[in-house]
Protein backbone atom coordinates (compact mmCIF):
# COMPACT_ATOMS: atom_id res chain seq x y z
CA UNK A 1 0.00 0.00 0.00
CA UNK A 2 1.71 3.53 -0.66
CA UNK A 3 2.18 5.48 2.14
CA UNK A 4 0.45 8.94 0.77
CA UNK A 5 0.66 12.83 2.58
CA UNK A 6 -3.30 11.88 3.47
CA UNK A 7 -1.68 8.50 5.49
CA UNK A 8 0.88 10.56 7.31
CA UNK A 9 -0.66 12.94 8.15
CA UNK A 10 -3.99 10.78 10.14
CA UNK A 11 -0.87 9.02 11.43
CA UNK A 12 0.27 12.10 12.47
CA UNK A 13 -2.96 13.39 14.40
CA UNK A 14 -3.43 10.06 15.66
CA UNK A 15 -0.46 10.12 17.72
CA UNK A 16 -1.11 13.62 19.04
CA UNK A 17 -4.43 12.44 20.34
CA UNK A 18 -2.76 9.57 22.31
CA UNK A 19 0.15 11.79 23.55
CA UNK A 20 -2.37 14.09 24.31
CA UNK A 21 -4.33 11.64 26.41
CA UNK A 22 -1.31 9.98 27.96
CA UNK A 23 -0.37 13.42 29.04
CA UNK A 24 -4.25 13.92 30.39
CA UNK A 25 -3.26 10.84 32.49
CA UNK A 26 0.11 11.33 33.45
CA UNK A 27 0.80 12.27 37.19
CA UNK A 28 3.71 12.15 39.63
CA UNK A 29 3.80 11.96 43.66
CA UNK A 30 4.94 13.82 46.30
CA UNK A 31 5.74 12.07 49.69
CA UNK A 32 4.47 13.61 52.55
CA UNK A 33 6.57 14.25 56.06
CA UNK A 34 9.92 13.72 54.21
CA UNK A 35 11.19 14.95 57.81
CA UNK A 36 9.86 12.56 60.15
CA UNK A 37 5.80 11.76 60.94
CA UNK A 38 4.03 13.97 63.32
CA UNK A 39 1.87 11.31 64.97
CA UNK A 40 1.29 7.71 64.32
CA UNK A 41 -1.88 5.03 64.23
CA UNK A 42 -0.33 2.07 65.49
CA UNK A 43 0.59 0.47 61.88
CA UNK A 44 2.94 3.70 60.26
CA UNK A 45 5.99 1.25 61.39
CA UNK A 46 4.33 -2.21 59.97
CA UNK A 47 4.66 -1.88 56.15
CA UNK A 48 2.19 0.17 54.01
CA UNK A 49 -0.31 -1.05 51.17
CA UNK A 50 -3.69 -2.19 50.57
CA UNK A 51 -2.69 -5.48 52.15
CA UNK A 52 -2.07 -3.68 55.26
CA UNK A 53 -5.05 -1.26 55.06
CA UNK A 54 -2.29 1.28 55.75
CA UNK A 55 -1.13 3.95 53.12
CA UNK A 56 2.37 5.78 52.98
CA UNK A 57 1.07 9.48 53.13
CA UNK A 58 1.87 10.76 49.59
CA UNK A 59 0.04 12.94 46.90
CA UNK A 60 -0.54 11.89 43.35
CA UNK A 61 -0.45 15.42 40.88
CA UNK A 62 -2.42 15.54 37.56
CA UNK A 63 -1.54 18.72 36.06
CA UNK A 64 -3.50 19.69 33.29
CA UNK A 65 -2.22 21.03 29.81
CA UNK A 66 -0.21 24.37 30.48
CA UNK A 67 -2.38 25.98 27.14
CA UNK A 68 -5.85 25.53 29.24
CA UNK A 69 -4.33 25.51 32.53
CA UNK A 70 -6.76 28.13 34.67
CA UNK A 71 -4.87 28.10 37.84
CA UNK A 72 -7.68 26.28 39.90
CA UNK A 73 -6.34 22.87 41.74
CA UNK A 74 -8.78 20.69 44.10
CA UNK A 75 -6.88 18.15 46.64
CA UNK A 76 -8.87 15.11 46.91
CA UNK A 77 -9.66 13.18 49.42
CA UNK A 78 -11.13 9.48 48.23
CA UNK A 79 -13.65 7.13 50.32
CA UNK A 80 -13.32 3.94 51.99
CA UNK A 81 -15.47 4.13 55.44
CA UNK A 82 -11.76 5.21 57.25
CA UNK A 83 -10.81 1.58 57.10
CA UNK A 84 -9.46 1.62 53.49
CA UNK A 85 -9.45 3.47 50.13
CA UNK A 86 -9.36 2.90 46.73
CA UNK A 87 -7.17 6.48 45.47
CA UNK A 88 -7.54 5.35 42.08
CA UNK A 89 -11.04 4.52 41.62
CA UNK A 90 -12.85 6.80 44.07
CA UNK A 91 -10.36 9.90 42.92
CA UNK A 92 -8.01 9.57 39.71
CA UNK A 93 -11.00 8.45 38.24
CA UNK A 94 -12.09 12.31 38.38
CA UNK A 95 -8.39 13.33 37.11
CA UNK A 96 -9.20 13.43 33.37
CA UNK A 97 -12.57 15.65 33.60
CA UNK A 98 -11.03 18.33 35.81
CA UNK A 99 -7.50 18.45 33.56
CA UNK A 100 -9.83 18.74 30.58
CA UNK A 101 -11.14 21.98 32.20
CA UNK A 102 -7.63 23.37 32.87
CA UNK A 103 -8.07 22.49 36.67
CA UNK A 104 -5.37 20.90 38.60
CA UNK A 105 -6.39 17.52 40.02
CA UNK A 106 -4.49 15.99 43.48
CA UNK A 107 -4.99 13.15 44.78
CA UNK A 108 -3.72 12.35 48.55
CA UNK A 109 -3.44 8.76 49.46
CA UNK A 110 -3.53 9.39 53.52
CA UNK A 111 -3.29 6.81 56.71
CA UNK A 112 -6.11 5.22 57.97
CA UNK A 113 -7.14 6.61 61.50
CA UNK A 114 -7.90 3.53 63.65
CA UNK A 115 -9.44 5.37 66.06
CA UNK A 116 -7.09 8.63 65.80
CA UNK A 117 -8.93 10.80 64.15
CA UNK A 118 -5.49 13.39 64.22
CA UNK A 119 -3.23 11.09 62.45
CA UNK A 120 -5.73 11.21 58.92
CA UNK A 121 -6.72 14.91 59.45
CA UNK A 122 -2.82 16.18 59.68
CA UNK A 123 -2.24 14.48 56.07
CA UNK A 124 -4.98 16.36 54.81
CA UNK A 125 -3.72 19.48 56.45
CA UNK A 126 -0.65 18.62 55.19
CA UNK A 127 -1.45 17.66 51.37
CA UNK A 128 -3.79 21.22 51.06
CA UNK A 129 -0.36 22.97 52.46
CA UNK A 130 2.19 21.41 50.17
CA UNK A 131 -0.27 22.16 47.24
CA UNK A 132 -0.12 25.81 48.16
CA UNK A 133 3.96 25.10 48.59
CA UNK A 134 3.75 23.82 45.13
CA UNK A 135 1.44 26.48 43.79
CA UNK A 136 4.05 28.39 41.66
CA UNK A 137 5.80 25.57 40.38
CA UNK A 138 2.53 23.77 39.38
CA UNK A 139 0.85 26.81 37.91
CA UNK A 140 -1.74 26.89 40.34
CA UNK A 141 -3.01 30.53 42.15
CA UNK A 142 -2.86 29.65 45.97
CA UNK A 143 -5.80 31.33 46.24
CA UNK A 144 -7.92 28.87 44.15
CA UNK A 145 -7.45 25.55 45.78
CA UNK A 146 -10.46 23.63 47.18
CA UNK A 147 -10.84 20.53 47.92
CA UNK A 148 -12.95 17.19 47.12
CA UNK A 149 -13.80 14.61 49.28
CA UNK A 150 -15.63 11.30 48.11
CA UNK A 151 -18.13 9.07 50.64
CA UNK A 152 -15.99 9.08 53.79
CA UNK A 153 -13.25 11.16 52.22
CA UNK A 154 -16.28 13.72 52.42
CA UNK A 155 -16.27 13.62 56.08
CA UNK A 156 -12.49 14.60 56.25
CA UNK A 157 -13.19 17.25 53.05
CA UNK A 158 -16.00 18.73 55.63
CA UNK A 159 -13.55 18.42 58.72
CA UNK A 160 -11.05 20.58 57.12
CA UNK A 161 -13.95 23.07 55.45
CA UNK A 162 -15.63 23.39 59.03
CA UNK A 163 -12.76 23.23 61.53
CA UNK A 164 -9.62 25.06 59.98
CA UNK A 165 -11.15 27.24 57.59
CA UNK A 166 -9.04 30.03 59.85
CA UNK A 167 -6.12 28.08 59.20
CA UNK A 168 -6.27 27.43 55.59
CA UNK A 169 -9.03 29.71 54.29
CA UNK A 170 -10.32 27.19 51.32
CA UNK A 171 -12.63 28.75 48.35
CA UNK A 172 -14.53 25.48 48.00
CA UNK A 173 -15.79 22.57 49.06
CA UNK A 174 -17.05 19.74 46.79
CA UNK A 175 -18.61 16.66 48.51
CA UNK A 176 -19.79 13.49 46.56
CA UNK A 177 -21.91 11.22 48.34
CA UNK A 178 -20.50 12.21 51.81
CA UNK A 179 -20.40 11.12 55.25
CA UNK A 180 -21.19 14.42 57.37
CA UNK A 181 -22.93 13.27 60.49
CA UNK A 182 -21.56 11.28 63.52
CA UNK A 183 -25.05 11.38 64.90
CA UNK A 184 -27.38 8.34 65.19
CA UNK A 185 -29.12 7.50 62.89
CA UNK A 186 -27.99 8.90 59.86
CA UNK A 187 -24.03 8.05 60.07
CA UNK A 188 -22.25 5.73 58.68
CA UNK A 189 -21.19 3.55 61.71
CA UNK A 190 -17.95 2.11 60.79
CA UNK A 191 -16.48 5.51 59.85
CA UNK A 192 -17.53 6.48 62.60
CA UNK A 193 -15.79 3.63 64.74
CA UNK A 194 -12.81 4.14 62.31
CA UNK A 195 -12.02 7.77 63.01
CA UNK A 196 -12.89 8.33 66.83
CA UNK A 197 -12.83 4.63 67.78
CA UNK A 198 -16.13 2.19 68.99
CA UNK A 199 -17.94 3.49 71.41
CA UNK A 200 -16.71 2.41 75.54
CA UNK A 201 -18.27 -0.08 77.32
CA UNK A 202 -18.51 -0.83 80.99
CA UNK A 203 -16.40 -3.39 82.35
CA UNK A 204 -17.79 -6.15 84.63
CA UNK A 205 -17.23 -6.57 87.28
CA UNK A 206 -18.07 -3.63 87.75
CA UNK A 207 -16.18 -1.55 90.63
CA UNK A 208 -16.23 2.29 91.62
CA UNK A 209 -13.04 3.44 89.85
CA UNK A 210 -14.18 0.99 86.58
CA UNK A 211 -17.37 3.03 86.58
CA UNK A 212 -15.78 6.09 87.19
CA UNK A 213 -12.91 5.44 83.77
CA UNK A 214 -15.99 4.56 82.11
CA UNK A 215 -18.13 7.80 82.64
CA UNK A 216 -15.18 9.55 81.51
CA UNK A 217 -14.61 7.51 78.36
CA UNK A 218 -18.04 8.01 77.56
CA UNK A 219 -17.82 11.45 78.11
CA UNK A 220 -15.15 12.08 75.70
CA UNK A 221 -16.54 9.65 73.18
CA UNK A 222 -19.75 11.81 73.16
CA UNK A 223 -17.79 14.86 72.57
CA UNK A 224 -16.12 13.48 69.78
CA UNK A 225 -19.24 12.37 68.17
CA UNK A 226 -20.51 15.73 68.56
CA UNK A 227 -17.59 17.83 67.61
CA UNK A 228 -16.91 15.66 64.54
CA UNK A 229 -20.44 15.93 63.35
CA UNK A 230 -19.85 18.59 60.77
CA UNK A 231 -23.34 19.58 59.68
CA UNK A 232 -22.90 20.93 64.05
CA UNK A 233 -20.00 23.29 63.41
CA UNK A 234 -21.25 25.33 59.72
CA UNK A 235 -20.12 29.02 60.11
CA UNK A 236 -20.55 32.22 58.03
CA UNK A 237 -16.92 31.20 57.02
CA UNK A 238 -17.39 27.94 56.05
CA UNK A 239 -16.12 27.54 51.69
CA UNK A 240 -19.22 27.64 49.49
CA UNK A 241 -19.81 24.13 48.22
CA UNK A 242 -21.54 21.68 45.96
CA UNK A 243 -22.85 18.31 47.13
CA UNK A 244 -24.02 15.52 45.11
CA UNK A 245 -25.47 12.26 46.12
CA UNK A 246 -28.19 9.72 45.11
CA UNK A 247 -31.76 9.84 46.25
CA UNK A 248 -31.56 5.90 47.33
CA UNK A 249 -28.00 6.69 48.79
CA UNK A 250 -29.21 5.42 52.24
CA UNK A 251 -26.12 7.79 53.70
CA UNK A 252 -28.21 10.92 51.00
CA UNK A 253 -29.52 12.44 54.86
CA UNK A 254 -25.61 13.57 55.66
CA UNK A 255 -25.98 15.96 52.12
CA UNK A 256 -29.30 16.81 52.71
CA UNK A 257 -28.28 18.16 56.91
CA UNK A 258 -24.96 19.45 55.39
CA UNK A 259 -26.82 21.32 52.81
CA UNK A 260 -29.26 22.58 55.67
CA UNK A 261 -26.41 23.71 57.57
CA UNK A 262 -24.76 25.73 55.08
CA UNK A 263 -28.11 27.39 53.69
CA UNK A 264 -28.91 28.37 57.48
CA UNK A 265 -25.58 30.30 57.68
CA UNK A 266 -26.00 32.31 54.22
CA UNK A 267 -23.10 29.73 52.57
CA UNK A 268 -23.31 29.86 48.66
CA UNK A 269 -24.39 25.74 48.62
CA UNK A 270 -25.64 23.89 45.80
CA UNK A 271 -27.19 20.04 46.12
CA UNK A 272 -27.89 17.99 43.66
CA UNK A 273 -29.84 14.78 44.29
CA UNK A 274 -29.56 12.01 41.67
CA UNK A 275 -32.77 9.47 40.92
CA UNK A 276 -30.83 6.36 41.51
CA UNK A 277 -27.42 5.47 41.46
CA UNK A 278 -27.57 4.30 45.12
CA UNK A 279 -23.43 4.69 46.92
CA UNK A 280 -20.39 4.37 45.63
CA UNK A 281 -20.43 5.46 41.49
CA UNK A 282 -17.81 6.91 39.47
CA UNK A 283 -18.27 9.26 36.73
CA UNK A 284 -15.00 8.17 34.55
CA UNK A 285 -14.94 4.16 34.66
CA UNK A 286 -16.14 1.71 31.90
CA UNK A 287 -17.78 -0.66 34.06
CA UNK A 288 -19.94 0.75 36.23
CA UNK A 289 -20.49 4.38 35.00
CA UNK A 290 -23.04 6.18 37.01
CA UNK A 291 -26.52 6.72 34.46
CA UNK A 292 -26.54 10.42 35.40
CA UNK A 293 -22.45 10.75 34.97
CA UNK A 294 -22.77 13.47 32.03
CA UNK A 295 -24.92 15.33 33.90
CA UNK A 296 -22.61 15.41 37.24
CA UNK A 297 -19.90 16.71 34.64
CA UNK A 298 -22.51 19.22 33.14
CA UNK A 299 -23.69 21.02 36.46
CA UNK A 300 -20.33 20.83 38.47
CA UNK A 301 -18.51 22.08 34.93
CA UNK A 302 -20.84 24.89 35.41
CA UNK A 303 -20.84 25.64 39.07
CA UNK A 304 -16.79 25.99 38.94
CA UNK A 305 -17.24 28.41 36.09
CA UNK A 306 -20.12 29.86 38.38
CA UNK A 307 -17.06 31.91 40.46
Amino acid sequence: MQFTLKNALCVAIFSCICLFSKAQEAYFEVKLWEQGLPNTNGSDFGGYGPDEVNYKPTMRVFLPQKPIANGKAIVCFPGGGYAQTNPERYGETWAPFYNKLGIAFIVLHYRMPKGKSAVTISDAIEAYKQTKLHAKEWGINPDKIGIQGVSAGGHLASTLATHYQEKLNIPFQILIYPVITLQDPYTHKGSRDNFIGKMPEPKLPSTKASRQAYLQAKEKYNRLKNYYSNELQVTARTPRAFIAVSDDDRLAMNSILYYAALNKNKVPAVLHSYPFGGHGWHINTKDDKFAFAGLVEAELKAWLESF
